[in-house]
C-alpha cells in the first residue's frame, strides 16, 4: 500500500529506517550498503526530507549521521502509518488485547532496525499466556497481514535479562500495560 502511495523505494526505505525507530542513525555510506542502492539516489532523498525538516542531522567525525526529527508535526502520524502498512497495529490489537496479562510487547530484529521484512520479531512479556490459544491468534495475523511472525513469551524476571542486551536501536515498545 505504501508503494502506491510514495513511488520511490528509496523514499520508502528511509521512511521505514528512520520513523519506525526513532533512535535509529545512519550516514549515506552506511544506507547505500545497506539498501544495495546509489549513494546519489539516496542522497537526493536525504536532502529532501532534510529540506522538509522531517530529518535532522549531525557530524560525528567525518560523517554526516541522519536521524528522525522527533519534533516534527508529522512524526507520529508517519510513524503510525508505517505500523499500520507492516500490520503491527492489528497484532496489537487481535493478539496483545485478547491474551489477557501482558505487561508489555517490543519489536526486535529488522523492523526495529529500520528495515522491511517479511519476517516481524517480537518479545511478549506477561504471565500465565495461554500458549495455545496465542499461536492460534498468531496464525490468523499471520495471514492478515501476510507476514511471519516470529516471537518470544517471557515473564516479567526474565524478561529484564534479555532486555538489557539490546540498545535502543535494536528495540521498540510497542505496547506497555
Amino acid at each position: 500500500m505504501l508503494q502506491t502511495l510514495i513511488t520511490s523505494k528509496t523514499r520508502v526505505k528511509l521512511l521505514l529506517k528512520f520513523f519506525l525507530n526513532s533512535n535509529s542513525a545512519s550516514y549515506l555510506r552506511g544506507l547505500e550498503q545497506e539498501f544495495g542502492e546509489s549513494s546519489n539516489a539516496i542522497r537526493m532523498e536525504l536532502n529532501r526530507f532534510e529540506r522538509a525538516n522531517l530529518l535532522s542531522s549531525f557530524s560525528k567525525g567525518n560523517r554526516k549521521y541522519f536521524q528522525a526529527n522527533k519534533k516534527h508535526p508529522l512524526f507520529k502520524d508517519i510513524h503510525n502509518i508505517l505500523l499500520k502498512q507492516i500490520g503491527i497495529d492489528q497484532i496489537i490489537e487481535r493478539v496483545v488485547n485478547k491474551l489477557g496479562d501482558v505487561e508489555a510487547v517490543y519489536l526486535v530484529g529488522d523492523f526495529a532496525r529500520g528495515c522491511d521484512s517479511q519476517i516481524i520479531d517480537l518479545i511478549f512479556v506477561g504471565k500465565a499466556i495461554d500458549k495455545y490459544y496465542f499461536m492460534r491468534l498468531v496464525d490468523k495475523c499471520e495471514k492478515l497481514i501476510k507476514r511471519r511472525i516470529r516471537y518470544l513469551v517471557l515473564n516479567e524476571e526474565n524478561s529484564k535479562d534479555l532486555l538489557k542486551d539490546y540498545n535502543l536501536k535494536e528495540i521498540l515498545l510497542l505496547f506497555k500495560k
